[in-house]
This record gives structure tokens, sequence and C-alpha cells, in this order.
């Protein structure tokens, strides 16, 4: 009761106490187990530069930190300044990847990357924030009951597929597929009736061989290589074998830090961004492995308790997005260097080394902390003002 009435009296008072009681509110335990998975990210990139700081644990850290100011100051934003946002935010990220298609830096075959201000900037990364925050826009501004006109659909359709549609220019098949994924899942959340779902699923098997047709002569190999990973081990094959190879040697306990053989002797390839996970793994055994895995499942559920707890429907529908956008990164991530899907270039969040990707995170990590610090807002209900 005393710890209440002292919340109250700070939010009746002078503007710099109330950002101070917003920063009580912050969820500490969730920053904490985000902090603990961003270490374990630097102890296996300490390990992926040979048992150096430099090239990836150290600036890693760096952008962690960084990062983390990031995620608590976007965290002091109320509901009504992230709508906002929400416009400008969405066409600038279109705008960045118009740019990347124009004068993008090419690197694996794909232009994804823009320089801005001295720093390499992969927008598509953004985009995939600004979506979310679009659509929970848009959606918490419709209600439930006229979701079932079709025509109500007819626009946040098109705010998916245009960023889908650019991100495949690149061509970047991964990240397209997660923003799907994220459209498709806040569709379903803001009340997309069955009949709906299954109308727009009819035409899938169709569109997936025309898709195919027009797919890259690299993605094709992708794909023949997940079936058949024997059939180039030298060529198209020798990633997913690196991998399952490194998997299989860290058996229970791992072969110890820093005496990964497959890792430390440079047989495993881009063991600091996709295949981080294999170097955890080939070091720590399954016990570590499970232990990372843990602490995303964490991280996710504590993402989708935040969306519950919010009594508005903004609030519900921008946490939801960011969780589903979090567990797509693991999801595809896991998937890929397990060999489950083929290989798409998505790294692990907070443990693969990256500035584009971490920075995105830490900026949806900050939007969640939002929605948690201002879970009590009525904001956007009818009938309701908001109050936070």
């Amino acid at each position: 009761m005393p710890m209440r009435r002292f919340r109250k009296r700070l939010l009746r008072a002078e503007p710099n106490f109330r950002t101070l009681s917003k920063l009580w509110q912050v969820s500490w335990l969730y920053i904490l187990l985000i902090c603990t998975l961003a270490g374990v990210g630097y102890i296996a990139l300490y390990s992926a530069g040979g048992g150096s700081a430099r090239p990836f644990a150290g600036p890693q850290a760096a952008r962690f930190g960084f990062g983390l100011i990031l995620t608590l100051t976007v965290a002091m934003l109320p509901p009504k300044f992230l709508v906002r946002l929400a416009w400008p935010l969405y066409l600038f990220s279109l705008a960045l990847l118009v740019v990347v298609l124009q004068m993008g830096h090419v690197g694996k075959g794909a232009e994804r990357w823009v320089m801005i201000g001295g720093t390499q900037v992969q927008p598509s990364e953004y985009a995939k924030v600004a979506l979310v925050l679009m659509l929970a826009t848009w959606f918490s501004r419709i209600p439930y009951s006229k979701m079932g006109n079709p025509l109500r659909l007819i626009i946040p359709a098109l705010m998916v597929l245009v960023p889908v549609g650019l991100v495949l220019k690149e061509p970047n098949l991964g990240t397209a597929v997660i923003i799907g994924g994220i459209g498709a899942s806040l569709f379903f959340a803001a009340g997309m009736r069955l009949w709906q779902i299954v109308l727009l699923l009819l035409p899938v098997p169709f569109l997936l061989k025309i898709a195919y047709s027009h797919l890259h002569d690299y993605q094709r190999a992708r794909i023949t290589t997940f079936l058949h990973p024997e059939s180039d081990p030298l060529g198209a094959g020798y990633n997913i074998i690196q991998s399952k190879i490194a998997l299989g040697s860290g058996g229970m306990w791992g072969q110890g830090y820093l005496h990964g053989t497959q890792g430390q002797l440079n047989f495993l390839p881009e063991k600091q961004t996709d295949f981080i996970f294999t170097t955890i793994a080939e070091e720590w055994g399954y016990a570590g492995g499970a232990l990372v895995i843990g602490l995303l499942l964490l991280l996710i559920l504590g993402g989708m308790v935040m969306a519950i707890r919010s009594r508005n429907r903004f609030g519900r529908l921008l946490a939801l997005g960011i969780s589903v956008n979090f567990f797509l990164y693991c999801l595809v991530n896991l998937s890929m260097v397990m060999g489950a899907i083929p290989v798409g270039g998505v790294p692990l969040p907070l443990v693969s080394y990256g500035g584009s990707a971490l920075i995105n995170v830490m900026l949806g990590f900050g939007l969640l902390m939002s929605v948690w610090v201002h879970r009590n807002s009525r904001f956007g209900e009818e009938g309701d003002e908001e109050s936070a």
C-alpha cells in the first residue's frame, strides 16, 4: 500500500517525476532477460572472433548499449505519440526500401544495405517494426464487429504487400516471409473472420508455383540443397552440412569454450551471424543450446503476457506484432541452422552479429515496454480517454 501511494504521488507530480514513475513501471525483469541473452551473444561472438573482442564482440556490445538506451527512451512514449509516428515511420521505411533498390550496397548477390551517415543500414529490418506500428494503429480504429467487411481489409493488405514486394526485389526471401507472417498474425488478431482466412489460403498453392518460377538461381539452389544437401557437399550444401556436424559434435555438454573444432578451425561459415547458434551448441552442447532457446522462449512469452495485460486494443496489437516478429526471427534462424528449412540469411536476435538487426530488435522491445508502462491506458477505446 505505501508503495502504491508513492507511485500515485509521482504520477501527480511534475513531468520529470512522471518520467521517473514510468521508469519505475518498466519491467526490469524483462530487461534483465534481454541483457542476459545479449551477454550470451557477447560470449559467443568473443569465441567467433578467435578469443578476442575484435572484430565482433566489442562493437556488438557498444551497439547493445545504445540499443538499451533506445529501448528505455521509447518505453517512455505514450500511445498517442506512437500513433502519430505510425504513418511517417511507415512511409519512411518504404522510401528506404526504394532507395536500397536504386543505390543499395550489394552483398552475397543481393542489394540489402544503404549507407546513412557513414553507417551501413538494412532498411528491411526497420520496415518490420514500422509495419507492426502501422497495422496496430490502423486496426485499433476498426471495431471487431466491422472486421467482417472485406473492403476494410484492402488497405491494410496493401500495407503488407508493398514492403513484401520491395523486399523480394532485393532479393531477400527470408525477411519477406517474416514480414508476411507478421501481417497475417495481426490480421488474425484484429478479428479477421475464418471464412476470409480460408478464402485467402485457397490460391496459395498456385501462388507458390508462380513464385518458385520467379526465384533466382541461388534461391532455387537453397531449396534443392535443403532437400538433398549431400548432392553438393563442397558447394551449395556446404553450409548446412558443416552446421549439422558442429551441432552433433557438441553432444550434451559441448567441446568446451573456445575449443569447438568446426568453429575455431573456420569450417563453419558465417559463424558470427546466421550460424551463431551452431557455434554455441558446438562449444556448450545440448545444455547450452537449450539455455539459449529457453531465454528466447521467456522473451516471447513475456511479450505475449504484455499484450494480454494491455487494456487498450492498440497496445494489444502492437505488443502481439512485436512478439510475433521476435518469434519468427528465432523460428527461421533455428530451423535454418538445424536443416529444417532452407538457409535464408536471418540472424538470431540479440545473439548474432549485426547492427541493423540488433537496433531493430531493441526498438521493438522499446515499443513493447511502452505498451507495458501504459498498459492501464484506455487509449483508443470508445468512450474512454487516454490516461497515461
